[in-house]
């Protein structure tokens, strides 16, 4: 049962907390990754006490928005297309893996326009992988300035996904190096920063124990992906 699961993931993040070397400066926050699950799995969360969910399409988060009850939270964990900017930014309360300043761009363009302030994070591929998105570390600090100068933005702080490994340790260096630049960016560029994003089901334990505020958490909570986006009966399509 999902109650069950979430026991022993919520005792490990518990665990893995209390090994931190520094101290906590503030809980960690557990993402039910929901996407492909339809809304009565998320039901079942809900009634566990689950209230935070992370999808990485728009059109699916909108349908499962929808039927669900008003206390769900919603994170945007994917990679956000210009074009779905718009519909994204009303419906989730924090964006993970703003990849460039481009997109940082028109996300403050279009919350201007829309009167919003989206809260975000910057997506750093910390291991240079040609297959992700993300900001280089040193590009990112190149660019902070930049970012900064955007009247709508609120930069929280940064994600990474550090490359597949079969050893949760492999992850380790990567999320060590997403702490320190953070760290780098609150030193230089005088910002709080407060979220680290890092740690999927395989390695969220390491990811807190080297400082994750925000774990995204899918598999082992609902169980395997079905690989098809969750359609409302009825419906002949969900793109993005």
């Amino acid at each position: 049962m999902f109650a069950d699961r979430l026991k022993i993931i919520s005792q490990k993040i518990a665990a893995a907390a209390a090994r931190r070397p520094f101290p906590c400066e503030q809980d960690v926050r557990l993402i039910a990754v929901s996407k492909t699950h339809p809304p009565e799995s998320l039901l079942e969360a809900l009634e566990s006490g689950v209230t935070l969910f992370g999808e990485n399409r728009v059109q699916e988060a909108k349908a499962k928005i929808a039927v669900l009850p008003s206390r769900c939270q919603w994170h945007f964990i994917g990679h956000l297309q210009r074009n779905k900017i718009r519909q994204a930014l009303p419906l989730f309360e924090l964006i993970h893996g703003v990849d460039s300043l481009a997109i940082a761009q028109d996300i403050d363009r279009i919350a201007a326009e829309c009167g919003l302030f989206p809260k975000i994070l910057l997506e750093v591929n910390v291991a240079g992988e040609e297959t992700k998105f993300g900001f280089s570390p040193e590009f990112l600090v190149a660019q902070m300035k930049q970012l900064l100068q955007l009247r709508r933005v609120q930069i929280e702080g940064l994600m990474t996904i550090p490359p597949p490994a079969p050893n949760p340790e492999d992850s380790r260096r990567h999320f060590v190096t997403l702490k320190n630049l953070r760290d780098t960016l609150r030193t230089t560029f005088k910002l709080p920063l407060p979220e680290l994003s890092m740690g999927m089901s395989d390695d969220f334990e390491v990811g807190i124990e080297e400082g994750a505020t925000l774990v995204r958490i899918g598999t082992a909570l609902f169980g395997e992906r079905s690989g098809k986006t969750w359609r409302p009966s009825g419906s002949d399509s969900l793109d993005g």
